[in-house]
């Protein structure tokens, strides 16, 4: 139960990572369960969850641990340098949206790129509810938005964020509304 609450969490590499690691260590046990007591199906069926299971461990706490880190890695040099600030694209989940007051909106879900500028078209804000439930997704507009490598900040108030359309479960449009 740890182990898929780690996985499910979602909460980025080195979580999801060690939440595998402890699925590998049950397939492990109840496999050898299985060995000691004759039961060839929970062998089988945990030695193929074991092979699963180090996959995910290779996969989350080697490539995409990886992938997490450099990202990181280049937005703090960005910080200490003159260049214009980075932050991850991957990263963007989760990072706090707030009004042009600094009053918290709610956080970022995802940014969609226009193909032939791969420039931000818009990124989707949720905001209310908790763990996704009733929560509202709303599209604002590139320049609606100033980006930190840790806050987005809008460049209007509450009362015109949220006059913005709600977007739909999987329904997102191909631009942002004109009001965005």
């Amino acid at each position: 139960m740890i182990a898929a609450m780690m996985t499910a969490a979602n909460l980025g590499a080195r979580v999801t990572g060690w939440g595998f690691v402890v699925f590998v260590v049950g397939s492990v046990g109840w496999s050898l369960v299985g060995l000691a007591s004759g039961q060839t199906n929970l062998l089988a069926t945990n030695g193929f969850l074991t092979l699963v299971n180090l996959v995910g461990v290779w996969r989350w706490l080697g490539r995409q641990r990886a992938y997490e880190d450099g990202g990181k890695s280049a937005q703090e040099a960005s910080r200490r340098s003159a260049l214009p600030t980075l932050f991850p694209a991957t990263g963007i989940d989760g990072i706090p949206v707030e009004d042009r007051n600094g009053a918290p909106i709610g956080s970022a879900v995802e940014a969609l790129l226009a193909c032939d500028s791969a420039s931000i078209s818009y990124v989707v804000v949720r905001s209310g509810g908790a763990a996704g439930v009733h929560e509202t997704l709303r599209a604002v507009a590139r320049e609606a938005i100033r980006f930190s490598s840790t806050t987005f900040t809008l460049v209007q108030d509450r009362a015109w964020f949220e006059a913005l359309p709600a977007l739909g479960d999987g329904d997102w449009p191909a631009a942002p509304s004109p009001h965005a």
